[in-house]
């Protein structure tokens, strides 16, 4: 999955119009501090990890516990 696609995904369980939060997230793809899950995220992790991305002020400590988001994603589930 390109950080392109996954945007594009994110981009859609946005409100339309300009986004401070949303800006960061494609900022953060651009400049490498935040990497496409290695497995997809379901559309209901993904939700869940915008929100409470976006419940909180947009700042480089809310991109990194969003990268860990991802990054958990990509770690297989046991059992």
């Amino acid at each position: 999955m390109t950080p392109t696609s996954i945007l594009e995904r994110i981009r859609r369980l946005f409100a339309a119009g300009p986004s401070a939060h949303l800006d960061s997230i494609r900022d953060a793809f651009a400049n490498g501090t935040l990497a496409e899950p290695v497995r997809p995220m379901s559309d209901q992790e993904l939700a869940r990890a915008i929100r409470e991305f976006r419940s909180m002020p947009v700042s480089d400590w809310t991109v990194a516990k969003l990268s860990r988001r991802l990054l958990e994603a990509s770690v297989p589930r046991d059992g």
